[in-house]
This record gives C-alpha cells, structure tokens and sequence, in this order.
C-alpha cells in the first residue's frame, strides 16, 4: 500500500525497472503498445498513492480518469491496492482483469487474458493471495479461494482452482503441478 511519496518513486522505479527500455516520446507517437501499458501502470500506482493518502481530491480524479480511459481502451480492470511494485504486462489483446480481494506480491507478470477471480456483480468475497516473483501464462484463470506461493509459472490457459506451494510449475484444467523445485512430479 502507498502511503507516501517515497514508496510512489519504489513503487514506480520497481514497475519501471521490468521494461527492458522505459517507453519514449517516439513510442507515444508511434502508438506503441508499451507506451500505454506502461503509463497504464504509472496511473495505477498515482491513483493508489492519491486514493490512500487523501491528500488532493483534484489530482486523484485527474489520475483516476486516466487510469480508468486508458483501461477501458487497453481492456485491463486491475483495481488499486491489489498488486506490488514490480508489475509487468507484456501485451494488451485480450482482456486482463485482477478483483478486489486479491493481494499479489512483488514482481508479478500478467499476460494477455489472465482473469483473477470471478468476473460478475455478484462478488463472494473470497480473497485470491499470490506470492512474490509470479508468472500468469497466456488465458490462466484463477477462480475461488486460493493461495499461490513465490516463484510459481502458471501456464497458457491453465484454471486454477486449489492451492499451490511454493518453487511450482502449473498447468492444465484444472491446473495440476507438473514440476516443483525444477524436478518433474
């Protein structure tokens, strides 16, 4: 949670360090996709500092309509609160949606149709927690109460609906672990 300016700059510092170059002015021109996800993410990380803190209702309405313009044309729902610094999403395409009740670690990679949680009015309240240095594979889907350890690769297309330790490689519907501390189970 961001509660002051110095973990804004961690927090961003973090999410930026994942890009391989941070997106220039000739990427906004161009229309590259990495301009947007990344000022997706920054606008995410404003609205968290400006939603906890309090401080200015100006400035978090100016952020929160960027944050929510660029989500709706990138297709991305991820609310504030929920994810750690170090936030890396690849490629927009299909849609990216993390609900409320969920807490992810730091260093967390979401490809294109990760779906954490259940997508509808009605919320159950269950509470999705993911560890550190987490990997969501191409349209991984993550449904009911469940508790991801650190370093887990979800793969493509995998529904996650039970528990997963800690050092694991996931895969499947419904994902069963296909390896665990690098040897095959």
């Amino acid at each position: 949670m961001i509660l002051s300016k110095e973990e804004l700059r961690k927090y961003l510092l973090e999410d930026s360090r994942r890009f391989e170059t941070i997106p220039s002015l000739k990427d906004k021109i161009l229309h590259n996709e990495v301009w947007y996800i990344y000022k997706y993410q920054c606008q995410l990380r404003f609205v968290e500092f400006y939603k906890n803190t309090g401080k200015s209702k100006l400035l978090f309405l100016y952020h929160f309509f960027r944050y929510k313009r660029l989500g709706f044309k990138l297709r991305f729902t991820i609310y504030p609160n929920t994810i750690g610094p170090g936030l890396r999403i690849f490629h927009t395409g299909d849609f990216v949606h993390v609900k409320k009740c969920c807490k992810i670690g730091k260093n967390c990679t979401l490809l294109p149709g990760v779906v954490i949680g259940n997508k509808n009015i009605n919320d159950d309240g269950s509470w999705v927690t993911v560890g550190d240095n987490c990997y969501f594979g191409l349209g991984a889907k993550i449904f009911g109460e469940v508790k991801i350890g650190n370093n887990v690769v979800i793969g493509a297309n995998s529904v996650v609906v039970k528990d997963i330790p800690d050092n694991c490689v996931v895969s499947g519907i419904p994902a069963v672990i296909i390896k665990k501390d690098g040897k095959n189970v």
